[in-house]
């Protein structure tokens, strides 16, 4: 892999990982379409670590209360935000479990254009459809239910089909839910931590024992690039979602599937 081919994967990741159009569906589509060889797994494991960077950071507040919650139990709030934390965890159980059983048929089979391509059309109808019954007021993330936080979690799995877009299906159910835009975004942001962390680190250490050879560099450099561009795409879209809805990029999500099967 090339510098260039590290950063602009990196820019593609930090970009696609939170806006609901497919971190893993297009890191699979745009070496295809620039005629590189698709890059391994751990690459774009570590490029989530890069992302789940960018979220600690840019949710700074809600993550420093969780822990805070647990550090000092008895501080007024502490109770919400705990309970939050656990339920975030729990919430993640199920996609953990499923990938590891699933592992070898979604690091094979599936990474292929057509799954991506009919992955973005479906789920792209589905966004589109709860976004039109989403919640306008803004409600705080820690009044979401641990009903709400269970079933969103459960979601991910979902996620584990390329093209799907974790935060897309994550964001999804919370409008069907009833959360608001906003929050059911924050609420995704957050519950990214730990199956991103898991995959990561389970990716990482596939590096550190050997069985997985990458140079060094453009793991450097598409860290970086995913971190940075990732900080920035978070910071805009809870800014976007203050005013707009996710129906514009539910019917990108269509054409870009459509536009797949086309080309073809």
């Amino acid at each position: 892999m090339t510098m260039f081919q590290a950063l602009t994967l990196g820019i593609v990741q930090g970009i696609t990982e939170f806006l609901p159009i497919s971190s893993s569906g297009f890191l699979i589509l745009v070496p295809e379409a620039l005629g590189w060889p698709v890059q391994d797994l751990a690459f774009d494991a570590f490029m989530h670590l890069a992302t789940l960077t960018a979220v600690i950071v840019a949710l700074w507040s809600e993550v420093a209360a969780i822990v805070g919650a647990f550090r000092a139990p008895r501080q007024e709030g502490s109770g919400r935000w705990r309970r939050l934390g656990v339920w975030i965890v729990l919430s993640t159980i199920p996609v953990l479990v499923i990938g590891y059983a699933l592992k070898d048929v979604i690091e094979g089979p599936l990474r292929s254009t057509e799954v991506v391509a009919w992955s973005f059309i479906i789920w792209g109808t589905v966004l589109y459809l709860a976004d039109r019954r989403a919640k306008r007021p803004k409600d705080a993330v820690t009044s979401v239910s641990p009903k709400q936080m269970f079933l969103v979690g459960l979601s991910q799995a979902i996620a584990l089909i390329p093209g799907t877009s974790r935060s897309g299906i994550t964001i999804t159910s919370g409008l069907f839910l009833g959360l608001s835009r906003e929050t059911a975004a924050r609420f995704s942001f957050l519950l990214a931590l730990p199956a991103t962390a898991a995959a990561g680190l389970y990716k990482l250490l596939a590096i550190l024992d050997g069985s997985v050879v990458i140079a060094i560099q453009p793991l450097v450099v598409g860290f970086l690039a995913a971190f940075f561009t990732a900080l920035l795409t978070i910071k805009l879209l809870l800014a976007f979602l203050k005013r707009y809805s996710f129906s514009e990029v539910a019917v990108f999500r269509v054409l870009v599937g459509f536009l797949i099967l086309l080309l073809g």
